[in-house]
């Protein structure tokens, strides 16, 4: 009986070890972001390669840490931001990147590091309810911290990433200027101090992308800071919303492979086929975020009028303030505990 029953594990641990090298398992951040990266990469690479694809939703970097300092890890690769994705990669939460595996030959210069390669470019921008404002909303971060011009309740990202930067600009530091002024203690108290002046008119304090779109859809609040892709199609849902790429953020998204993750080779095939242009070229059909691998506007698939509307085009992203990652890497630890301080006062 002892020895069947050891044959029986056995065979029982060879067949979920065979599975578990054919498949990956995928953790993003749900919503219309997700369902759009499913749609255009995940569900076509599955097709295309046979890797069974699982996909989970998640909190951020704060699952992946939590995962590799217990040794459970269950994640293969991660949606992460650029930012989050610099500390995570410093605090050595990540896997390096094989580039002989993953081809970034085509990619735009700085949409990939040694830890993550680069998914998607967004926008963090201030958006507007027309129903409220018509088509006349804030124009600079100066407008959107301006109670008097613009009245009305506001909400505001709960987390430090894209949180700071508008707040320095709102409060007179020339965009080329941010990640200088915010490079010290006081340069981040600083910009906490802005949002504070701005927190008895902020109703919400959002910490997810479905939750700015939805606050929107519902009319919950005048005017939010957000992701540019989540209010397209929250306008195609119905919402009354507007946004301005002025002074907005231009950042990336990336896919990670956590450290220790028990399916390491597989999940580097799997981001070497949807890094390819033939995936990212038709991620604009579903949100409104631009490719990372430029050859994506070479295929014929993004129409002129689409990539007009992509934060990577020239005529957007002039306007915008790139992310610092180096800024992240170095002060995103410090920034969170002194922001979190501010939000429970």
């Amino acid at each position: 009986m002892k020895i069947l029953m050891t044959a029986t594990l056995a065979a029982g641990f060879m067949a979920t070890t065979a599975l578990a090298d054919g498949s990956v398992t995928i953790a993003s951040w749900g919503g219309s972001y997700q369902e759009a990266q499913s749609k255009a990469l995940f569900e076509p690479a599955e097709s295309a390669t046979g890797i069974e694809v699982k996909q989970e939703t998640y909190g951020g970097m704060s699952d992946v840490r939590l995962q590799v300092s217990s040794g459970q890890v269950t994640l293969d690769i991660v949606a992460s931001g650029s930012g989050s994705a610099a500390r995570a990669a410093a605090e050595g939460l990540l896997e390096s990147l094989d580039y002989d595996v993953i081809d970034v030959s085509t990619f735009y210069p700085g949409l990939y590091t040694e830890h993550c390669v680069g998914g998607d470019v967004f926008s963090t921008v201030y958006a507007w309810n027309t129903d409220t404002y018509g088509d006349d909303g804030p124009q600079s971060w100066q407008d959107f911290f301006d109670v008097e011009k613009f009245p009305g309740t506001r909400a505001y990202r709960g987390k430090v990433p894209g949180a700071l930067e508008g707040a320095m600009m709102a409060d007179g530091v020339a965009p080329e200027d941010v990640y200088t002024a915010l490079d010290s203690e006081e340069g981040i108290e600083r910009a906490i101090g802005k949002i504070r002046e701005l927190k008895p008119h902020i109703s919400v304090f959002w910490t997810s992308g479905a939750q700015h779109a939805q606050l929107m859809k519902d009319g919950e609040v005048d005017m939010t800071t957000g992701w540019n892709g989540r209010f397209d199609n929250a306008k195609k849902d119905g919402a009354n919303v507007k946004y301005s790429f002025n002074q907005a953020l231009l950042d990336y998204d990336c896919f990670a492979i956590p450290k220790g993750a028990p399916n390491k080779d597989t999940a580097m095939k799997f981001l070497a086929e949807i890094s390819k242009a033939e995936y990212q070229d038709d991620l604009p059909k579903y949100i409104t975020y631009g490719p990372t691998n430029k050859a994506a506007y070479e295929t014929g698939v993004i129409t002129a009028e689409q990539a007009a509307a992509l934060p990577s085009s020239p005529q957007n992203s002039e306007k915008q303030v790139p992310v610092s990652l180096e800024w992240y890497a170095k002060w995103e630890t410090i920034a969170a505990e002194m922001y979190d301080e501010m939000l429970t006062e």
